[in-house]
């Protein structure tokens, strides 16, 4: 049997017309006389009982209705399913981040989500070095990542998000003044920043401002999250150096931030992916994360 065959005796039990399940399914009445009598072969029993006025279903016919119709309500489901999935309106998509790199894909995803609500996202923060793992896998469609972070892989296609900056923090009641941002009293702050672990870029262009500042500090307390460096400045256990753009999700009132004078302190931020990602709903998503690159950042393209 096949589904047309179950569609066209539907219709036959719901009208008690082969004439008007001929018309419903596009079909001859002799093409639905010739499927039900297949489906009685099949079956071993008559499914309708027909006179030259009237057709009724037989208890066998009865019986079998629900399961025919359920048979092609799941097939309806999975025809449906598989639509979705071809053109990218359902499905699943995958997405990793590192500690750093929230701003851009919490914009995306906002807008993504905005226009594609039937597709299930799965996020997962991931170090620097698991990061690195994962894109020589297939757990994941995309990986948001500092520039450097970027391995020399040919199998990997990239394009830089945004830039953003270092920035010191302190606790509101320590107030820099233009010395410390110079780095003339910096060693004398303790200093709690983010794990070389979590982070090794941002660990290393952090080395990098106390060597261009010439001095290494007394005390360094080290976290592998965020959120817990925050924390940590709030409480007056010392200092710290983010990015910028983590401001905007983990500021508190009682710390202050504030930028190096006489340094360059840029980060460069992409979206990294497989060239082979044939998942529909990872092109959806690529053009929506495509669609918040500014022409400013366009240049900068790997």
């Amino acid at each position: 049997m096949d589904h047309i065959q179950l569609k066209c005796f539907i219709s036959v039990a719901r009208t008690l017309s082969f004439s008007e399940a001929a018309r419903r399914n596009y079909v001859s009445q002799s093409t639905v006389s010739r499927y039900i009598k297949d489906l009685e072969k099949e079956f071993g029993v008559k499914l309708f009982e027909r006179t030259r006025r009237e057709v009724s279903l037989t208890n066998e016919g009865k019986l079998i209705l629900p399961y025919a119709q359920e048979i092609i309500d799941t097939l309806n489901k999975a025809t449906s399913a598989v639509s979705r999935l071809h053109s990218g309106s359902g499905g699943r998509l995958r997405l990793a981040y590192d500690s750093t790199s929230i701003e851009y894909p919490t914009k995306c995803l906002k807008k993504f989500m905005k226009k594609y609500p039937e597709i299930s996202v799965e996020m997962q923060k991931l170090s620097g070095s698991e990061i690195e793992s994962a894109l020589n896998s297939t757990d994941y469609d995309f990986y948001f990542m500092m520039r450097d972070m970027l391995p020399d892989n040919d199998n990997i296609e990239s394009k830089v998000t945004h830039k953003d900056k270092l920035k010191l923090l302190a606790p509101e009641n320590l107030k820099m003044n233009e010395n410390d941002l110079k780095g003339v009293n910096l060693k004398k702050q303790n200093f709690v920043l983010l794990s070389e672990a979590e982070s090794p870029i941002l660990y290393m262009e952090i080395m990098d401002i106390f060597r261009t500042f010439h001095f290494a500090p007394d005390s360094v307390v080290e976290f592998d999250d965020v959120r817990s460096v925050y924390m940590a400045v709030a409480a007056g256990m010392g200092v710290s150096v983010l990015p910028e753009g983590l401001l905007k999700n983990y500021a508190q009132p009682d710390i202050g931030n504030y930028e190096f004078s006489g340094i360059e302190t840029d980060l460069t931020y992409v979206i990294a992916w497989r060239k082979n990602n044939s998942n529909p709903a990872a092109q959806l998503f690529m053009d929506v994360a495509g669609s918040e690159i500014t022409e400013d950042d366009e240049e900068y393209v790997l």
